[in-house]
């Protein structure tokens, strides 16, 4: 079922997904509340640079808040209706997680605990939420599909979006609030965050610096270019999640529910070899890389491959963007955010 919405909530705001699917939204004609917490997780300047760009439109409202405080987000839905629910805020980074463990339960269990309670009670037509390829976890039947069973994840980053999916079912069943549960896969682009492979070895070559190659370079990746992703989100906005007739319990299907209830991947659907990686980028930014080779890191799996038949089937999109064009545009980005000649 399709519905029209105008009033839309996004959190993460100021993060690299949020900000391009707030722009888009924008450019759109919707109605954008962000709210982001601006944690110091990487360059804040950064953050602020996104809002910046948002900032100028007339329909766009910023809340700086931090979404495991749950009177101020009781507040923020007592004073606005919002007509979808978009959760991208959390807590980054499989390699941090390992680190500190605390942050991601505060800002990936507690808080989505809170977005949950406001939307049941604030009437919400539809919670879409970011999950992550991560919650494959060590499953190597590829590609990965949403009707896989993903109970071996290997990080607790990965641990706590498995745990969203499973708390946004059981708000779905319990007070049929429709959720839409979106894996992304290995986004980059423009604007994107400074922890990630891409953003890393752009600045690094740009310095003359080795770049770190994990698992010897013996790595594969289902790269999504960020505007891919944020098509694929706004198509599923739109669309509510139906209960599917035929799941049974007897053999259940976890990708759908007798709820409303869904999940997609949203990925490539073409799986990259990490040197292949490094060459294009390389290529782009004509120069090559010293590369230090390394083992595979705690937390890190080897390859990511998305099954999308069910995103292209109810939403009629597939991720197709190549890394050549993608790269490109980063790289464009980058050396003129950070002014590179």
């Amino acid at each position: 079922m399709t519905f029209e919405f105008e009033n839309v909530l996004v959190t993460g705001a100021a993060g690299f997904i949020g900000f391009h699917l707030a722009k888009r939204l924008l450019n759109d004609g919707c109605r954008v509340t962000g709210v982001d917490n601006m944690n110091p997780y990487y360059d804040v300047r950064l953050k602020e640079a996104r809002l910046g760009k948002l900032s100028s439109a007339a329909n766009f409202a910023f809340h700086k808040i931090d979404l495991a405080h749950r009177p101020a987000m009781e507040k923020l839905f007592q004073q606005t209706a919002f007509d979808v629910v978009v959760h991208l805020a959390a807590q980054a980074g499989v390699r941090f997680s390992l680190a500190n463990p605390h942050a991601y339960v505060e800002a990936n269990l507690v808080a989505f605990m809170n977005i949950l309670e406001c939307c049941r009670h604030s009437n919400i037509k539809h919670l879409v939420f970011a999950s992550s390829s991560s919650v494959y976890g060590a499953n190597t039947k590829m590609p990965f599909s949403v009707h896989h069973n993903v109970d071996h994840p290997v990080s607790l980053y990965a641990a706590t979006k498995k745990a969203n999916e499973l708390m946004a079912h059981t708000y779905s069943h319990l007070y049929r609030l429709p959720c839409t549960g979106l894996r992304f896969f290995t986004v980059y682009g423009p604007w994107g965050r400074p922890d990630m492979a891409l953003f890393i070895f752009t600045r690094a070559i740009l310095e003359n610096r080795p770049i770190q190659v994990f698992n010897h370079g013996r790595m594969q990746r289902d790269f999504t270019y960020i505007d891919d992703i944020t098509e694929g989100v706004v198509r599923v906005m739109g669309r509510l999640p139906d209960p599917n007739p035929a799941w049974h319990g007897d053999d259940p299907d976890p990708g759908t529910s007798t709820a409303p209830y869904k999940l997609y991947n949203i990925g490539n659907n073409q799986p990259v070899a990490l040197m292949r990686f490094i060459e294009v980028l390389e290529n782009a930014l004509g120069r090559k890389a010293q590369k230090e080779f390394l083992d595979l890191q705690p937390g890190d799996v080897v390859a990511t491959y998305a099954d999308v038949d069910d995103l292209i089937k109810d939403a009629g999109f597939k991720p197709q963007t190549p890394i050549e064009k993608g790269i490109a545009q980063f790289v464009a980005w980058y050396k003129s955010f950070y002014g590179y000649a």
